[in-house]
């Protein structure tokens, strides 16, 4: 199991991060490996939670849990490493649905977050249940522990997020997107705490999808409100690279709305939350032409090394904007 390493830096705050998937947990695993694991609180969408099999997953939570506790897939990202497929191979000798893919040792986390569920505990206490047993030191929340649904309109109807992304590989044209539930929704308390903190030092919102994996934590009552209102300054790292996405179906959704594929647009998403927006130095002539402070850097995260390395830039650019912002201007910002 992997484990944080002794940063080089000193930070006195608390950093927050939002992320949704892979793209996300890469960071967060580089912000957790420089920063005192207990500076570091994770919010997880759980717009793609789904009810399977009768299980509940969270692939969002869990793809962040694995990542954080070292036992994450590296050649996919999500899922664990060294997995065995007994259970599905037999499930789909049976007639099964397997176009939803459930390793074995994976398994056995859907099986127990339902028995828990089942027995009264939060998504909360089963999440940070979970993350205490595999020795992970930061907080890892998820967004709410009330169900949204994330519905993706298609030219093809309305998909329940995971029949669009996984059973149809995100092919359907997307034409918007609802987040089922939200408004009822509470968002949880840690996070909106976090954010009200006066120990809060930086806001991270992680290079995931926009529209997938951070639009549904947004959605919720008061988070863009909270978001505004914080004290530490709010960084977004963008999910571009070049006019695409490292991961997903970021850029494809954006050309489908009718949205450049620019940084320029990443930063228009957020407009009136962040403090500043941090690209990759493929588009560095971007930069010139924004109207909010700008890091340039390699986002591109193939290696530990990268991870920790981008986290680092992250954080000092959060310091810098810290001593420099303007509240009251982040609204006519982008």
């Amino acid at each position: 199991m992997s484990g944080p390493i002794p940063s080089h830096e000193e930070h006195a705050g608390k950093v927050l991060a939002l992320c949704g998937g892979v793209g996300g947990a890469k960071l967060v695993l580089g912000l957790y490996r420089v920063l005192p694991p207990d500076r570091l609180v994770v919010a997880v969408n759980t717009g793609d939670d789904f009810s399977h099999l009768g299980l509940h997953v969270s692939p969002d939570l869990d793809t962040v849990m694995y990542t954080l506790a070292g036992l994450a897939n590296p050649a996919t990202g999500w899922g664990r490493r060294e997995e065995s497929w007994s259970f599905m191979q037999a499930l789909e000798a049976l007639g099964g649905e397997s176009w939803f893919l459930l390793g074995d040792g994976d398994l056995a986390t859907h099986v127990e977050r339902t028995r828990r569920l089942a027995a009264g505990e939060s998504l909360t206490e089963v999440s940070e249940g979970f993350a205490r047993r595999l020795g992970i030191r930061a907080r890892l929340l998820p967004m709410s522990d009330d169900a949204v649904r994330t519905l993706v309109h298609t030219a093809e109807g309305t998909l329940p997020f995971q029949h669009y992304f996984v059973r149809l590989r995100a092919a359907p044209v997307a034409r918007g997107f609802t987040f089922e539930g939200a408004e009822r929704a509470r968002p949880n308390p840690p996070l909106l705490a976090a954010l009200a903190s006066a120990e809060l030092a930086l806001v991270v919102i992680c290079p995931s999808n926009p529209y997938l994996s951070v639009d549904p934590i947004l959605s919720l009552p008061g988070v863009r409100e909270a978001l505004a209102a914080a004290r530490a300054p709010v960084v977004a790292v963008s999910p571009l690279i070049g006019g695409e996405a490292v991961k997903g179906p970021a850029a494809k959704i954006m050309a489908e709305l009718g949205v450049p594929r620019t940084q320029a647009a990443i930063a228009r998403h957020y407009q009136g939350l962040i403090d500043g927006l941090v690209i990759d130095e493929a588009d560095a002539q971007e930069a010139t032409g924004m109207a909010l402070p700008v890091e340039v850097t390699r986002t591109r995260m193939r290696s530990v090394e990268d991870r920790e390395a981008l986290a680092r830039r992250v954080l000092a650019f959060g310091e810098r904007l810290a001593g420099s912002r303007s509240r009251a201007a982040r609204s006519e910002r982008a």
